[in-house]
């Protein structure tokens, strides 16, 4: 049995797909785990791969998502996407982004944004 927390984390995982999917990525694979890190989603779009870290809050919670995109998460996924790109021998293009999401339990309703690009 997962905790809140991870049903929480699985839950926007689940609407970051299906927004992605919407916006013409495709899903590779999903948390890549190493003992160093993880890459929530593995997506392609045309050419470019893209690492992408999701980060899911309630709608009643007053910071912002990406907030949570500290200088030591950021070392760790720099980490986890080079082992990603070296062990599936990655040769194009590939680039970090976060999609946050806003989740409202009582209604049933999620919101969905992304920024793309990040510089580590």
């Amino acid at each position: 049995m997962y905790s809140k927390k991870r049903q929480f984390g699985n839950i926007g995982e689940n609407v970051a797909c299906v927004f992605l999917e919407k916006h013409d990525f495709t899903i590779i694979e999903r948390n890549y785990l190493r003992k160093w890190g993880e890459i929530d989603i593995v997506a392609r779009k045309g050419e470019i791969i893209h690492f992408i870290e999701v980060k899911a809050v309630s709608h009643e919670t007053q910071y912002r998502p990406e907030e949570n995109m500290h200088p030591q998460k950021l070392r760790r996924l720099g980490r986890t996407m080079q082992t990603y790109v070296l062990e599936k021998q990655i040769e194009g293009e590939w680039q970090l982004d976060l999609v946050t999401v806003r989740i409202d339990e009582k209604n049933r309703r999620a919101q969905a944004e992304i920024i793309e690009n990040i510089v580590i």
